[in-house]
């Protein structure tokens, strides 16, 4: 779950500086983006964030269907579900590589294309933080960490508590900025470098994830 919280962090950099500054993982950010856009605000996109937040809504109900009857904790079902995440990004960054309007210059009218991007990764990481929230590991969402730094802050010893999983919960947090800026760096080869990368280790989380589930059966 830590490895595709970095995974996270390179998409939505990707989504946000390539795609006309939408977040396609991080729905609170699109939600804030989208209100300040409604009344007026200068430059700041509707239709991509509305985009980004209907695919995230259907990949994530989609998900929750196919996993409605699986057992608790990771199952097969789950890995083949990071398995589809990692390709649809991986078919993504090929197509990416295709298409010379991207990335999408501040201030322009996105074109088709980004748009079509836009809804298939809304989709791709509504399914994944759906998956994420099955398997249940506590703090990682994998596409937010607002209630992470809350549980940092809240559980610490300055504040009087244990401190417990403070180790996880910084990892997340880290993970996450380390992988925007990772997916920053990439933007400046192309949109589609930083969706590859994604992919690999969506991929990679999928195989080490089903692994490790089945050795400890």
């Amino acid at each position: 779950m830590l490895v595709l919280t970095f995974s996270t962090g390179i998409v939505d950099a990707v989504g946000y500086l390539g795609l006309d500054r939408v977040f396609t993982a991080n729905m609170t950010g699109n939600v804030v983006i989208l209100g300040m856009a409604l009344t007026g605000s200068e430059d700041l996109p509707i239709l991509g964030p509305v985009l980004a937040l209907l695919g995230f809504l259907a990949g994530a109900a989609l998900v929750g269907r196919v996993l409605r009857k699986a057992a608790t904790g990771w199952t097969t079902a789950s890995t083949w579900v990071f398995v589809v995440v990692g390709v649809v990004l991986a078919g993504l960054a090929v197509a990416t590589s295709q298409m010379p309007d991207l990335p999408v210059p501040q201030g322009t009218t996105p074109p088709p294309s980004a748009l079509t991007v836009t809804t298939v990764l809304g989709v791709a990481m509504g399914g994944q933080a759906a998956a994420a929230r099955r398997l249940a590991v506590k703090d990682v969402t994998t596409v937010v960490v607002t209630s992470t730094l809350t549980g940092l802050a809240a559980d610490s010893r300055l504040a009087g508590g244990t401190g417990e999983g403070w180790r996880r919960r910084l990892g997340a947090v880290l993970l996450i900025l380390a992988g925007a800026a990772a997916g920053a760096a990439l933007l400046r080869w192309h949109v589609g470098a930083g969706l590859g990368v994604a992919a690999g280790i969506s991929l990679l989380a999928a195989v080490l994830g089903h692994l490790r589930a089945h050795a400890t059966r």
